[in-house]
């Protein structure tokens, strides 16, 4: 899909403010305002880990993969851990202050990958990180060239033992010969779904060119998996 510039620019500005904070050493107001103690963490492969389909990378030998994902920023804390940080953006009437929706669960898994990710490139990592959330005003009576947010860092504790496993199950699944089923709230099925409903009744084409769930599957077996940032919208909201 598309990417939100505008949710794009609230990312490069965020990560411009930290990095002025970055170079001086010095906690971020947002730190400082949230009583955490953090400030912005200097690491020399920071940009690398930030740049997306590059990102965080760890050969998993196991299962022969290699598993990436772009973080947005790292502070660390007066115990030497680091933090792993995502920052995200949306419009709403009211202020997003933590957590709350289902497929936020989405956001905690992402999370939770990270951790692992720099846990597998040897940083000693705290099981807290943190979401900087920046709501924009919606209903504001002026434009004036400008959009207002409101910030909130919402707390995580995360738990990425599940990551190693499902590693494994992804591999199984790409190197199987049966298709597996759709699953329910999974956009893509749904549109493939469709497709397959419609040329079955003679709308289109016929169908028999693209594989069905559980059959065999003459797709190239691929060994890398990519879960680099992108900044797309989710089923529901807008939201980078």
């Amino acid at each position: 899909m598309p990417s939100f510039l505008i949710n794009t620019a609230v990312d490069t500005q965020l990560k411009n403010e930290f990095d002025a904070y970055r170079r001086e050493g010095r906690a971020h107001p947002f730190q400082e305002e949230f009583q955490i103690d953090a400030k912005p963490a200097p690491h020399d492969l920071l940009n690398q880990w930030r740049e997306n389909f590059e990102g965080v990378i760890y050969f998993d030998p196991e299962t022969q993969m290699t598993i990436s994902g772009a973080i947005d920023d790292l502070w660390i804390n007066s115990a030497g851990e680091y933090i792993v940080v995502d920052y995200k953006a949306t419009a709403k009437d009211a202020p997003v202050t933590e957590l709350d929706d289902g497929w936020h669960n989405t956001y905690r898994k992402q999370m939770e990958i990270y951790q692992w990710l720099l846990r597998k490139n040897n940083l000693t990592v705290s099981d807290t990180g943190y979401f900087v959330y920046c709501t924009g005003r919606a209903n504001q009576e002026t434009f004036d060239k400008k959009i207002e947010f409101d910030v909130h860092v919402i707390p995580y504790t995360g738990n990425d033992s599940w990551v190693g496993q499902t590693i494994s199950d992804i591999k199984k699944c790409l190197e199987s010969d049966v298709i597996p089923q759709s699953g329910s709230n999974c956009e893509y099925c749904m549109w493939f779904n469709a497709r397959t409903e419609l040329e079955t009744q003679g709308t289109h084409s016929p169908a028999s060119e693209t594989p069905a769930s559980g059959t065999k599957s003459k797709l190239p077996r691929k060994k890398t998996i990519k879960l680099a940032k992108t900044k797309t919208k989710p089923a529901q909201p807008s939201l980078l």
